[in-house]
């Protein structure tokens, strides 16, 4: 028999900005992956152009690094509560989880989460202590806060006994004790080095390596038992088709082999698979066949579902459903009706967009996707708000024109017809002197407080739980009301009883009359009373929303009419108006912004804001019938 390797799958779990795809550069730089001469960018790990534009891991990713004669399987997941189900399927592939905790900042709400979901796998955890030459570090109290947490958790004695190490992810050092570095990186005098996680003068990751090797044993060698494998990852190649990512549970699986595959339900197929791909750094090998504790890539099986156990095929035996939490928000996806459809678009179509919806449905399991009343429209549903835009997101960047409704919260009842809402938890960091502002506009949204302390410096932390109803279109209101200044951050807490009714948007909006290029004379007349999200020669259409109202109601008005030339004045006499400038909306603040009555058309090169009832006459039709 071949000789047995060494396999330890770890994954990095932790809040969002902790350092958990920098941690992953550290180990692959210092793990020789890379060339010497290799341009190599920071959170090397994260290759979507969305990851790289927000700074955030969206999808859980793997890659492998030799140590001795170890190999590690490492899995970088994300942070952000919205895409909490990457970190749910991964954690039955693992071994052991690294949980990163920012020195300053401590556990925060995802925290919480992503530690539950590895405790409740029976995972042992290791503590890396990260950004410890933060000035405002508080190590010894962040390490009391975790041993609550855990205990909160109610963790084991064995899990309770985890390793600490301290570091820096982004210069690549771990340490076992942070006085060991404080004359160099803490302190008056610290050294001012390189951003770079190859590690610095004799500091660098081995200490978190060494004590990887040392906390988790090597997957038991299995290779003489039945194969199993359970798929927890789906990916796509153009060439190949559906790839299943998971790890081999038992026995060991060969290219082209013959194998069953198992449903949660119990009932089985067989079929062959054709490739076989193990890590290497951070790309793809093909291997003609891999053995038990290692995660792999399979190909051929074009309709594999996450869940699913590939079996030998005399020795069908599943292992159980993988259970991901429900979707708490929904909104309607629907063909563009807009007057200026298809201009931008390649895929305009209702089966264009059912077809992209049935391939994200392939790899994104956090989503549900159902057809709506109507033909042209299909019901969305996904984790929160940024789950569903980095979709919407995605989709115009393919080449596709759309038009969503407003998200709206998933409604839950009982046998006894009571409703049943998304509730979340809201921790808030902001100034003193804006702390009453934030406290009025949370009670006015049904929130209700939890805790309310000092957090030295003139700043207040403020935890609430308040339903997500309540919360939609709240964030562009508290960064005005705290100047910028402020930091909120909100984690799925569970469902509650309705909350009752809660304020819409105050404002109502300036709803174009009619179709043509708007003119800076008929602006300015205008942004007295209405704040303008158009400018001077953009093109709108009759219906679409070009301003938001100082008062409550909507307002129709004419953006695009001209000053007539007489002989008093000249048509171009006004080249020195003022304009203050529009407001220009990102993907999210739109959601946020739109009523039950508007929609958001989205295309590849513009977002417009617009009535779902183009024509005054409709809207007005419209609101005589719902009066009777």
């Amino acid at each position: 028999m071949d000789e047995r390797q060494k396999i330890i799958n770890i994954a990095v779990i932790a809040h969002v900005d902790a350092g958990k795809s920098t941690l992953v550069d550290a180990f692959l730089n210092q793990s020789s992956v890379f060339r010497d001469n290799e341009s190599v960018v920071d959170c090397v790990m994260d290759s979507d152009a969305i990851e790289r534009e927000r700074g955030i891991t969206i999808y859980s990713k793997n890659c492998s690094i030799m140590y001795k004669d170890y190999k590690i399987n490492i899995v970088d997941t994300p942070g952000h509560a919205d895409f909490s189900s990457e970190v749910e399927r991964i954690m039955k592939t693992v071994d052991t989880v690294i949980l990163l905790v920012d020195s300053s900042e401590g556990p925060m709400p995802q925290t919480r989460f992503v530690l539950n979901k590895a405790l409740q796998q029976g995972l042992n955890p290791i503590l890396f202590i990260n950004k410890i030459d933060k000035k405002d570090a508080r190590i010894d109290e962040v390490v009391d806060e975790v041993y609550e947490l855990f205990m909160d958790l109610e963790a084991n004695d064995e899990q309770l006994d985890f390793p600490i190490l301290y570091g820096i992810a982004r210069q690549g050092i771990a340490v076992d004790n942070p006085s060991a570095i404080e004359g160099f990186f803490i302190g008056e005098g610290a050294a001012k080095i390189k951003k770079s996680p190859k590690g610095y003068m004799n500091f660098d990751i081995i200490p978190l390596l060494e004590c990887i090797t040392e906390h988790c044993q090597p997957y038991p060698d299995r290779r003489e038992e039945p194969l199993q494998l359970q798929v927890s990852t789906l990916a796509y190649d153009d060439y190949i088709g559906r790839l299943g990512i998971g790890r081999i549970t038992r026995g060991v699986i060969k290219e082209a082999q013959t194998v069953a595959i198992t449903r949660g339900d119990g009932s089985t197929r067989k079929t062959g698979i054709n490739q076989i791909f193990v890590y290497k750094g951070m790309s793809r090998v093909p291997v003609s066949k891999a053995q038990c504790g290692d995660i792999v890539v399979v190909s051929g099986i074009s309709d594999i579902s996450i869940g699913e156990t590939i079996c030998d095929q005399e020795h069908p035996e599943s292992l159980g459903k993988i259970y991901i939490e429900e979707p708490t928000l929904s909104m309607n996806f629907m063909v563009n009706t807009s007057p200026f459809a298809g201009r931008a678009g390649k895929y305009i179509t209702s089966r264009h967009i059912k077809g992209r919806l049935e391939k994200e449905l392939e790899v994104n399991v956090g989503l549900i996707a159902e057809p709506a009343e109507t033909t042209d429209c299909f019901k969305v549903s996904g984790r929160g708000e940024l789950h569903l835009s980095v979709l919407i997101e995605n989709m115009r960047r393919e080449g596709y024109e759309l038009a969503v409704s407003k998200p709206e919260v998933i409604i839950k009842k009982n046998i006894n017809g009571e409703k049943f809402e998304p509730v979340e938890e809201v921790i808030i960091s902001v100034p003193d002197e804006y702390a009453g502002s934030v406290i009025s506009k949370l009670n006015i949204r049904k929130g209700l407080m939890k805790e309310m302390m000092s957090e030295g410096n003139g700043y207040s932390k403020i935890i609430y739980t308040a339903p997500t109803r309540g919360l939609m279109g709240y964030r562009t209101e508290f960064i005005n009301d705290t100047h910028g200044e402020g930091t909120m951050i909100r984690k799925f807490e569970g469902f509650e009883p309705w909350k009752g009714k809660i304020p819409d948007r105050i404002n109502g909006v300036a709803v174009a009359q009619e179709e043509g290029h708007c003119t800076a004379y008929a602006i300015f007349a205008i942004q007295e009373r209405v704040q303008m999200f158009v400018k001077p020669q953009d093109h709108v259409y009759e219906g679409q929303i070009v301003g938001m109202n100082a008062r409550s109601e909507d307002m129709v008005v004419n953006p695009c009419r001209t000053k007539k030339a007489t002989n008093m004045r000249a048509a171009g006499s006004d080249d020195t108006i003022r304009l203050t400038p529009p407001r220009t909306f990102t993907l999210e603040e739109a959601l946020e912004f739109i009523d039950d009555d508007e929609l958001l058309e989205v295309t590849p090169s513009d977002i417009r804001l617009r009535k779902k009832l183009l024509t005054e006459i409709e809207r007005r039709k419209n609101t005589n019938k719902t009066k009777k």
